[in-house]
């Protein structure tokens, strides 16, 4: 089973007039840096803060009558919860969001506020899947994970899709990396257009679920440990279907930083391109400006989400040291 760009394609049809088509903007301060043209694709200006609006989307409009009528219910680290709620409430059923304690408050009263249930259990992102696992059993919900499934995954490739029609030229795209789902389709739907174009993969150092899984040939569990790249923890799981196979076999690259490289991209953010980004939106910043990718023409940077704590960011931006204990 795999995600292709026919997917993608219905996906966008489906998804048409439930969310934005974000704009892709030229960074003069960034294409100085790299020596070639980089663009900012604005992901984080989707209504609901990320790119997950795009597959929650998609997925709750692929759902039967009968499956509508049960309810959803996933496991979150916050972006995915609040897009499954927002696309949920415009149906009119019930979503459960299931998030495990290291998920920032911010991002639980923007859930909140949705009219989803939230349910806090555990210390990590396979911990809160145990709970989505009993609802599913015991309340008959239908789960709607975070990545690792194929109408989520082909409503994040519309993205790729929108990238290639805006930036036709690009040599590389870099694409945050978490459990896969944006990662797989946006490379699905960008190589399904131009074979040639490499896609990379950037994560934090800090409990990288995806790049140890694809160091270790197969899907490995991780700690998951406190990161300004919030939004990219949690595991891939280990009975992984679709992302890992989908990951291994369409990303160029992976590229893992430092907190203090997150941190650099999240100022960057903000005092030269005047954009708020949360952590895991910044990665592709971070990464050009620590010099770990090499471009070899056109660039495009996904800036995923804003969905910040604003405390937190004020910290960062007025120079605040971020070592790795105090994210």
């Amino acid at each position: 089973m795999t995600v292709e760009l026919q997917h993608i394609r219905a996906a966008r049809e489906r998804i048409a007039g439930k969310v934005e088509r974000t704009p892709t903007v030229p960074s003069q301060s960034l294409s100085d840096h790299a020596g070639h043209p980089v663009h900012l694709k604005l992901e984080h200006h989707q209504t609901t803060g990320a790119f997950k609006l795009r597959g929650a989307s998609n997925a709750i409009a692929a759902l039967s009558a009968e499956e509508k009528s049960r309810g959803v219910v996933a496991a979150s680290t916050g972006n995915h919860g609040r897009a499954l709620a927002h696309a949920a409430k415009l149906e009119g059923i019930r979503a459960v969001i299931c998030m495990s304690r290291l998920v920032p408050e911010n991002k639980l009263d923007a859930i909140r506020r949705l009219g989803a249930d939230v349910r806090i259990v555990g210390n990590s992102q396979d911990d809160a899947q145990q709970e989505v696992d009993r609802l599913v059993a015991e309340e008959g919900l239908v789960m709607l994970p975070p990545f690792d499934h194929p109408d989520i995954i082909a409503g994040q490739g519309t993205l790729g899709l929108e990238i290639m029609e805006q930036v036709p030229d690009a040599a590389e795209v870099l694409v945050p990396l978490s459990g896969g789902g944006l990662a797989a389709g946006v490379a699905a739907a960008v190589k399904g257009v131009s074979p040639s174009t490499k896609v990379i993969g950037i994560s934090m150092a800090r409990g990288a679920a995806m790049k140890a899984s694809l160091d270790a040939g197969h899907p490995v569990q991780v700690e998951e440990l406190p990161t300004l790249a919030d939004s990219l923890g949690g595991g891939i799981g280990l009975d992984n279907r679709l992302t890992f196979a989908m990951c291994r076999g369409l990303l160029d690259d992976v590229i893992l930083l430092s907190e203090g490289e997150i941190a650099a991209g999240i100022r960057h953010a903000y005092e030269l391109e005047r954009e708020i980004v949360e952590g895991a939106g910044a990665v592709g910043m971070g990464a050009l400006l620590a010099g770990k990718v090499k471009v070899s023409g056109p660039t495009v940077l996904i800036l995923s989400g804003r969905n910040i704590d604003m405390s937190l960011h004020r910290r960062i931006v007025c120079g605040e040291a971020i070592t790795e204990r105090a994210a």
